[in-house]
């Protein structure tokens, strides 16, 4: 049996304003160092024997209050990156809207062979995503292993465990700074608990991650 902990990046202000920024380098902003800095004693009573990380920096300031408590070093990965948006990247909604409404009206059917111009499409993805779980529970079997990580990674993993069509709005929470479990046994992956956010209760509320909204938007950036 392997145990997989996967942490979603803490907010950044592109969370706010509803602006794609997949695989850009976005930092955290004030709220995300305050999510951040709860995870050590959110995750003071686990061992873990590996962590693994996103390369992006929104990614690193979460994972390094954890890293500097406990004195360990995470090992870097870009397939632990968010889905690559390509054109959509740095834009924000209104603006797709507006300046490019066909284009945006084929990203709100959520098609898994679609993406935007240079992009990455979501059948590609979760084939990324996949492929780095299978590398972990095959060179790191029976050990904890602890993923910093984001939101399209998250449904991935969602979808997988599920079973549910790459195709259609995510169908999950995943709040920032959230606490995922999972584990991989007898050839399959399930999940034993997921967005736990009870060390962030009296923080602000964070962006909706409602997939009913009217403007579906990049997994990073609000909803869903």
């Amino acid at each position: 049996m392997t145990e997989l902990t996967l942490v979603r990046h803490g907010e950044t202000d592109w969370n706010r304003i509803r602006r794609f920024q997949g695989q850009l380098d976005v930092p955290l902003n004030e709220l995300g160092h305050l999510q951040a800095g709860r995870l050590p004693q959110a995750l003071a009573g686990d061992h873990f024997d590996l962590v693994l990380a996103s390369d992006l920096a929104r990614v690193r300031a979460t994972a390094a209050p954890l890293l500097a408590q406990r004195g360990w070093t995470a090992h870097h990965d870009a397939r632990w990156r968010e889905q690559h948006y390509g054109a959509f990247e740095g834009q924000d909604v209104a603006t797709l809207r507006r300046e490019q409404p066909e284009l945006w009206r084929r990203y709100g059917e959520h098609r898994a062979d679609f993406a935007p111009p240079g992009g990455e499409t979501t059948r590609q993805f979760y084939a990324r995503v996949h492929a780095a779980v299978q590398d972990v529970v095959e060179r790191h079997a029976g050990r904890r292993v602890l993923i910093v990580t984001h939101g399209g990674v998250l449904d991935m993993l969602w979808r997988g465990v599920h079973g549910l069509p790459l195709d259609g709005a995510r169908r999950c929470a995943i709040p920032n700074a959230g606490i995922n479990r999972l584990r991989w046994q007898d050839g399959r992956l399930t999940i034993v608990s997921w967005a736990v956010a009870d060390h962030l209760a009296d923080l602000p509320e964070q962006p909706s991650t409602d997939p009913l909204t009217s403007a579906p938007a990049d997994p990073d950036a609000i909803a869903p």
